[in-house]
């Protein structure tokens, strides 16, 4: 197994050499190969230059990429999943507030069969309504509509396979939902809990914004998730059910209209019976375009629509 510490920098110069002096500790008695891939992020407070001292003093272990500006924590990450080269990824901040300490712990409940390890911040040291408050409603929320039962998503210390991250690409604000697309490839995840230091350097890069951007990110995860193979389930249920009401309410009139001779154009139901049958019908034909909006998708890219946990005497 080789393993690789993805880390997304952003103006913590401060806090980098400290950092890489905690991970060497913490990893120097690991058996295998291991490295870690700073991913600077834009920085403009020097982190560039301290990132580039501590590679080229460290040149086994330590890799650096710098994106040309500012792109954000989720792009951040992925650049360093891209560039990474271990079996097993590990993802924390640069702040220090996640424990490298904390790294082999995780690293043997990997070595116990599971796929995901997931860091919990039981006693975490953060301002509780700006920080703590959110978190909590917001780890409640996506637990709810992703089915995976999570304390704290927003702990970036996390212990992934890398086969159980791939085939998806990470936008927005969806760093934090990498373990909900781990558990919808049928990953075995479990959640410890991990130490949690107070900021010594710098100041947080979060704020209560973020939350309308979890929001809408956890409504395109959740579509993915249930509705990512199957879009016509997700349209075509609805469409027919407006169609069956605004048929219904058609039915109505017309009968009405026999028995009672009042007159079907004149009801105010009328235009609405027509409303629900035409909505009814375009929401199913964009069921059917999705559908082959997302074969095209899975067919032109070779993207299989099942993942495998284990083969036996099968060559690649």
């Amino acid at each position: 197994m080789e393993l690789s510490i993805v880390i997304p920098v952003y103006n913590e110069k401060e806090s980098l050499p400290k950092l890489h002096a905690a991970l060497n500790e913490a990893l120097g008695a690991i058996s295998y190969p291991w490295e870690i891939v700073y991913v600077d992020d834009g920085s403009t407070d020097g982190s560039p230059d301290a990132l580039a001292e501590l590679a080229e003093a460290d040149t086994k272990h330590t890799r650096v990429v710098a994106l040309r500006r500012n792109f954000g924590q989720t792009a951040a990450i992925a650049a360093g999943l891209d560039y990474a080269t271990g079996d097993v990824i590990v993802l924390m901040d640069a702040d220090m507030q996640n424990d490298p300490a904390d790294i082999p712990m995780m690293l043997e409940k990997m070595d116990e069969g599971y796929d995901v390890v997931s860091g919990w911040r039981i006693k975490r040291r953060d301002t509780f309504f700006t920080r703590t408050l959110p978190s909590r409603i917001a780890n409640g929320l996506i637990s709810w509509v992703t089915g995976v039962k999570l304390h704290d998503y927003g702990c970036t210390l996390k212990a992934y396979r890398r086969d159980v991250i791939t085939g998806f690409r990470l936008y927005g604000e969806m760093h934090r939902f990498i373990p909900a697309y781990a558990g919808y490839v049928g990953a075995k995840i479990i959640e410890v809990p991990v130490r949690h230091h107070p900021r010594e350097f710098g100041k947080t890069k979060y704020g209560l914004e973020r939350i309308l951007k979890v929001i809408l990110d956890l409504l395109t995860v959740k579509f993915l998730i249930s509705y990512g193979h199957k879009p016509s389930y997700l349209f075509g249920g609805p469409g027919m059910a407006m169609m069956a009401a605004g048929t219904g309410l058609l039915a109505f009139l017309v009968i009405r209209r026999i028995v009672t001779l009042v007159s079907v154009l004149e009801s105010p139901f009328f235009p609405v019976s027509l409303i629900l049958l035409i909505m009814g019908f375009q929401s199913i034909l964009m069921g059917l375009i999705a559908e082959l909006q997302v074969r095209t998708y899975h067919e032109s890219q070779k993207k299989p629509t099942y993942t495998v946990r284990r083969k036996i005497n099968v060559g690649e």
